[in-house]
Parts: structure tokens; sequence; C-alpha cells
């Protein structure tokens, strides 16, 4: 399969890029939607593209989660039967995007992200505050950590903002808390993930380091910045970043 010399430049956009979805993953999710486009239009085929973003993003999903954690917004004891069904579900997505297509949950996904969009405008203090557990942990982790894994390891963008909603909705946390949670899980599934791609040639460490050292620096920025601020702030970018990611995979599909 043939892969594409890349220039300075095109490495300075992917930097770029990588930075700009790093501080977003980490706030909100939906960095994906940044950086795998970006790779995709620098020419790269699709499975180099999600393979190399593997490795970018894992970069930033790790820095994220550690910062989260040590200001004791996630309490990793407690989530680790989270991470062993998010890693399983992780490598059965992985294989099995490297061998059928993902064009059945491109046309599917903005639909069920309009679900997600539609439930926080309707629902103004969604994840203002901690609520009831709806969901034994157990239960949920098993449930969601497989399904969610899965997903990412297969197609990935809007991981982050299908782990929040579950985590508010069904787990009872806050959107702040929630968000944190969620970084410890997408790093979960993107290392599995990563780990699965490697053997089949499909990651680009190049362009991956490069890439990560930028999503880091992001992700850094981006976590401090939800630790700092009010839940109110969280939930203003998680709304915008999945009415746009919403937009995005419309105008991908239809124009």
């Amino acid at each position: 399969m043939y892969v594409p010399e890349l220039s300075v430049l095109t490495y300075l956009i992917l930097a770029a890029a990588a930075f700009f979805g790093g501080w977003v993953d980490s706030i909100a999710g939906g960095g994906g939607m940044i950086t795998v486009p970006a790779l995709l239009s620098v020419g790269l085929p699709p499975h180099f593209a999600l393979g190399t973003n593997k490795l970018q993003a894992s970069f930033g999903s790790f820095t994220a989660a550690t910062n989260y954690a040590s200001r004791g917004l996630v309490p990793v004891k407690r989530v680790v039967a989270g991470i062993l069904f998010t890693a399983s579900g992780s490598v059965l997505g992985t294989l099995a995007i490297q061998s059928i297509s993902a064009s059945f949950l491109e046309r599917l996904l903005p639909v069920m992200l309009l679900v997600i969009f539609i439930y926080m405008l309707v629902s103004p203090e969604l994840g203002s505050k901690d609520t009831t557990r709806r969901l034994n942990a157990g239960i949920f982790y098993f449930l969601f950590g497989t399904a969610i894994g899965f997903y990412d390891g297969f197609f990935g963008p809007g991981t982050g903002s299908f782990w929040t909603v579950a985590f508010v909705i069904l787990l009872g946390l806050n959107l702040k808390s929630a968000t944190a949670h969620t970084k410890v899980m997408n790093f979960t599934s993107n290392i599995v993930s990563l780990a699965a791609f490697i053997p089949g040639g499909h990651v680009l460490f190049g362009v991956g380091l490069v890439m990560g050292v930028c999503q880091a620096l992001g992700a850094r920025i981006g976590s401090a910045m939800v630790i700092h601020y009010r839940v109110r702030f969280v939930r203003v970018m998680f709304t915008l970043v999945v009415g746009a990611t919403i937009v995005k995979l419309l105008v991908s599909q239809y124009f």
C-alpha cells in the first residue's frame, strides 16, 4: 500500500492539529475529529491514519488521565473493572476494523450523537452535580466498557462523548468527574488498540511521535482548565464539541 512522503510543512500542520486535538479532547472529547481528518488530508491510507492516530492520541489521553488522577478526580482502584473490559473490547474492535469497512458506523454515528446533543440541551442541569447511581458499577463497566471499547478500537470518533454521558446518567457523576473518568477509559482503549495496530504495520511512528508530543501538551493545558473551572465550563465545551462533531460528520458524508 502506497504511503506518501511527508514534508516539513506537513509535519508542522499535523503537529498543530494534534495540539488543538489534545486540548479539545481533554476537555470534552472529540479530538479524533480533528486529528484523523488531518492525517487523511495529507494522503495517508485510512488504516494508517487510524493506527497512527492511536499512537498520538495515547500521549494526550495518558497526560490528561494522569493529571486528573493526581488531583483526585479519578480513584483508580475503583475503575479497574472498567479498564479491563474496555481493553478487551478495544482489542476486538481493532482486529475487526483491519478486516472490514466502517461505513455503517459512519452513517449511524451522527444519529447517536444527535440524541446526546438534544438530551444535553433539554436537560440543563444534567451533570451539574453528583446524582444517584442507576446501575451497579460492575455491570456498567461490563456493558459499556466492552461496547465503547469495541467502538473506539473499531472506529473511534465520539467515544469520549458516549463515555461522558454514560458516566453522568448511569453512575451519577458530575460532568467534571465524568470527563476525568472518560480520559482513563480513553487511554486504555487507545493504548490497547495501538498494540493491536502495530503488528499489522499500520502505524507511522515518526509522525505519531511528533504529533504525540504536541497532543500531550494540548491535553495538559486542557485538563488543567477543567480542574480549574466550574462544571458549567465543561458542559458548554462538551455541548459545542458534540454539535461540531455532528456537523462535521454530516458534511463529510453528504457534501
